[in-house]
């Protein structure tokens, strides 16, 4: 592993691992006098606000082999956690197969920040703009805990986002989002089934409301996958939230109260409610939670609204 010392003595020394060992013993060395690091766009961004400290080392990932490109594998797409998001957002397989991922990432920063940054770091922040998209298509995280190579739901992953007594343990890899189905892709389907799929129609949408730009902090970002049938029935709903320096959450609470219903009037009223219930979105200066909670519930309802039109 190399090292590169920069030129003031106020300055971190910056490490090269050429391998998730080598990047697990190093952190585990320097404890929170350290930070694993890739495009650092986020990091930088805390550093110069004075929302955290500089450490003294930081762990540049971007060395570490097979983590730069997409494999298009049997099951699914793997994504190597120090693509930049630019990449990702130009990638044609991910923008066919999984467009709310690559929709997802044209509203994160500027250009040339999305050139530097990487889908990795942007997914190991849990707050990141893209999590909701990568939630509602079942993502999964592959993260390397000192000894091998574990394989976690993204949504597991989340849940253990505050927990300081993982954090030298979390290093992630790579992202695998499964393939579905599609509805007439088997040949061992019957006929009643492809003629039951032939009928249904799926929706999806991502939305990220910001204060200004598309480059600026979201407010909420809200992700919706599913699929009706010829009479408005909910066969497949996915509804995930996040926004600001909330934690994305999947509203699975919601998902399993409104699946097999019709989307009418008081199924939509219904969802607009819980959200306001489950979602539990942070506050800070630039809007409250109240308001959160509203935009969050608007969005998902218009959503359902738009599919079940006729």
């Amino acid at each position: 592993m190399g090292m590169n010392v920069q030129e003031t003595m106020s300055s971190p020394l910056v490490w090269h691992p050429q391998t998730a060992a080598e990047a697990w013993i190093l952190k585990q060395n320097f404890g929170i006098e350290s930070v694993y690091i890739s495009g650092g766009t986020l990091l930088r961004t805390h550093w110069e606000s004075g929302v955290a400290a500089m450490p003294q080392h930081l762990i540049d990932l971007s060395a570490i082999r097979g983590l730069n490109d997409c494999k298009i594998g049997e099951q699914d797409l793997l994504i190597g956690g120090q693509m930049s998001l630019q990449a990702c957002r130009t990638n044609l397989f991910l923008q066919r197969h999984f467009p709310m991922v690559t929709e997802a990432i044209r509203t994160i920063a500027a250009p040339s920040i999305r050139q530097i940054a990487t889908i990795g770091g942007n997914v190991a922040s849990n707050i990141g703009d893209s999590i909701p998209a990568l939630l509602v298509y079942d993502a999964e995280v592959s993260w390397y805990d000192g000894s091998a190579e574990l394989q976690t739901p993204l949504s597991e992953w989340l849940l253990h986002a505050n927990d300081s007594s993982r954090e030298n343990e979390r290093l992630l890899l790579s992202l695998q989002l499964p393939f579905k189905k599609s509805e007439d892709d088997s040949i061992h389907d019957s006929d009643e089934e492809k003629d039951s799929n032939a009928k249904m129609k799926r929706f999806s949408a991502y939305h990220k409301v910001g204060r200004r730009e598309a480059f600026t902090p979201s407010v909420v970002t809200a992700a919706i996958k599913g699929s009706l049938t010829k009479s408005g029935v909910l066969k497949e709903i996915r509804i995930a939230l996040g926004g600001g320096q909330t934690i994305p959450q999947r509203i699975e609470q919601l998902e399993k109260e409104i699946i097999e219903a019709a989307v009418d009037a008081r199924l939509l009223q219904h969802v607009y409610d819980r959200i306001l219930q489950l979602y539990e979105p942070r506050e800070d200066i630039f809007a409250s939670a109240a308001y959160r909670k509203t935009t969050a519930a608007n969005l998902i309802v218009t959503e359902l609204w738009k599919a079940a039109k006729v």
